[in-house]
């Protein structure tokens, strides 16, 4: 991972922005960089370290081959920030808008499944006679809608457990 000024940074991030625009994923990472060189502690032992200022570390990546990184100290971060924020901003304009249209769509068919699965399966007409058949038909569907159930219940348990 090459690491570079603010600057450039910047500046290949919006290259990486543009060659990315009709096709592709970024990857944008930001932490704080606590490495001395040593193991170090995160306890405060005397206290002394309390108020210590750590710089932070934004990496990118593309996945393949462009991989770049770059320190800001805590004095520059509102400056690289206001400039990181604008560029992101500029660059997010090629995002796919979401479908809610097909998502409300499945959270119906969803919620109508549900529905089903709780109301009952009603069983009525004779044994024998006319309409025997019918009967038969609905105590396999009466059956099956209870397999159904304990598969969901049972589903439902293990994600409770995970």
């Amino acid at each position: 991972m090459q690491l570079v000024d603010n600057n450039t940074f910047l500046q290949q991030l919006g290259a990486l922005f543009e060659s990315t625009k009709d096709k592709g994923t970024i990857w944008l990472t930001h932490k704080r960089l606590t490495h001395d060189g040593d193991d170090t502690v995160m306890k405060e032992e005397d206290g002394s370290d309390g108020n210590r200022e750590y710089p932070c570390i934004v990496r990118v990546t593309d996945g393949k081959k462009a991989k770049f990184s770059t320190k800001i100290l805590s004095t520059d971060l509102d400056k690289f920030h206001s400039a990181y924020g604008a560029l992101l901003k500029a660059s997010m304009t090629t995002l796919r808008k979401r479908d809610k249209k097909r998502e409300k769509q499945r959270a119906e068919q969803l919620a109508k499944r549900k529905q089903r699965m709780a109301d009952p399966v009603v069983i009525n007409g004779p044994k024998r006679g006319n309409g025997r058949r019918k009967r038969q038909r609905q105590v396999k569907a009466a059956l099956k809608h209870e397999d159904i159930k304990e598969r969901a219940a049972r589903r439902e348990e293990a994600r409770t457990k995970q």
